[in-house]
């Protein structure tokens, strides 16, 4: 199964916009996560929504950073390109008639609602500004 790597690739893109002087284009973008300037755009758009980034037309202009870093978290990011579920798994069956499958079933859900929260409150809990401290040491700017 291929997995949906809008969030780190996003988060990538997010941390350099926030050390890039000047707005970076849908092009240049592009480049670096070896996609086309349309899926950018595309995926730049809820973001922009959000509030996070804002695009400016015309020479000079591209997508930067709108947003305090601090108040940015990974799960928004995740929400904000607008994310799939966190889990593909689940039940065949959700209203299984098989007493065997219910109780298999209710394990299941049981696990997966658990792991959703932990995993949703590890997200809410990580700023980009934490990410962006941790890298700054070592950070080598896109052209």
């Amino acid at each position: 199964m291929r997995t949906d790597s809008r969030l780190s690739r996003m988060l990538h893109v997010l941390l350099h916009m926030a050390r890039h002087d000047g707005p970076m284009t849908s092009e240049a973008i592009a480049r670096m996560l070896g996609t086309n300037p349309v899926v950018v755009r595309r995926t730049m758009a809820g973001l922009r929504d959000a509030g996070y980034v804002r695009s400016e037309k015309g020479h000079g202009g591209g997508w930067a950073i709108a947003a305090d870093l601090e108040a940015v978290s990974l799960l928004d990011v995740h929400r904000a390109v607008g994310g799939p579920r966190l889990f593909a798994i689940g039940n065949e069956h959700p209203d299984a008639a098989c007493a065997v499958e219910k109780v298999v079933n209710a394990a299941v859900e049981d696990a997966l609602r658990e792991a959703e929260a932990l995993l949703v409150a590890r997200l809410g809990a990580v700023s980009l500004a934490e990410l962006a401290r941790s890298f700054a040491p070592h950070y080598t700017p896109v052209s």
